[in-house]
């Protein structure tokens, strides 16, 4: 019996004495909230008095620290949408043009297509830009970075005028007889853009940013779409003797959650068939995260 009483006793004291160690070595707890870190500190000072002792005994410190968050090298947007205006840069000998064969004239009162021809009502001629997906890859520290995408890129152009254009017997354009509420031409590109982007805040969202590069299209689609009182809504589709490749300088610039975007084709719309150089640009809003 006495060696079950001195065995319990041990057990009691050692107990005891790992209690006193365990509460000492818990001074400290951590709490994380989002990017903060809440550290509780039980006061471990020395104490001079009693009446000190009593005082000290229960308190506790906080100290609150910012945990800085890792940011990937390679970030994804998804979805991002552009809205501008287009126009062209005409640099077409309008003489030497006619000489080739894509003019063509039907009758004497609808007059030669000139420069006069491709007039555009600039406030209805649109481009509008549907980026499936943008990507953000880090070069230096989240500074100099590297953007790349792929998305759809839509030209409206709206005449002013009664230029028509057919696709057969082989592509031509030509001043129509009558005149239209609505005409229209329509092009379509399925383009990847590279661009070096440049962020002087990467730890915000709200500083200034800028973007510049080369953006290469396929043509996937294009068409002129007409309305008038006497043949109603028509649709002519066709490649209209289009380049099949655009190749453009491109470039973006950011303030805070502003955007705007900006490109400039390097070649022309047309083949060198056609003898028309009309270089494409673009100006406009981009609504993205980054």
């Amino acid at each position: 019996m006495k060696r079950i009483v001195m065995a319990a006793a041990c057990l009691l004291v050692t107990g005891i004495s790992w209690a006193q160690t365990d509460s000492s070595a818990k001074n400290t707890d951590t709490v994380k909230v989002g990017n903060f870190i809440i550290i509780k500190k039980k006061n471990a000072g020395s104490v001079s008095s009693d009446d000190d002792n009593r005082k000290r005994r229960g308190s506790i410190e906080y100290s609150i620290e910012r945990r800085t968050r890792r940011r990937s090298n390679i970030s994804t947007n998804w979805w991002i949408m552009d809205l501008g205006f287009a126009n062209m840069r005409d640099q077409t000998d309008y003489t030497a043009a006619a000489a080739g064969g894509y003019f063509k004239t039907f009758r004497p009162a609808d007059g030669a297509v000139n420069q006069n021809s491709y007039k555009l009502i600039n406030g209805k001629s649109s481009n509008v830009n549907i980026w499936f997906f943008m990507q953000k890859v880090n070069l230096i520290k989240h500074v100099v970075n590297l953007k790349y995408g792929l998305g759809l890129e839509m030209y409206n152009y709206r005449y002013d005028t009664r230029l028509s254009y057919r696709k057969e017997p082989a592509p031509f354009v030509f001043n129509d007889s009558i005149s239209f509420t609505k005409n229209k031409l329509y092009v379509e590109y399925l383009t990847i853009p590279v661009m070096l982007n440049i962020n002087t805040t990467p730890d915000s969202r709200r500083g200034f940013s800028i973007s510049a590069g080369v953006s290469a299209g396929y043509l996937t689609n294009s068409r002129n779409k007409q309305i008038s009182g006497e043949r109603g809504k028509q649709k002519y589709k066709g490649d209209f003797n289009f380049e099949q490749w655009r190749v453009a300088l491109i470039g973006e610039m950011g303030l805070g959650p502003v955007r705007v975007y900006g490109s400039y084709s390097l070649n022309r719309l047309q083949k060198d068939v056609t003898r028309v150089e009309q270089y494409p640009y673009t100006v406009g809003i981009r609504f993205s995260n980054w």
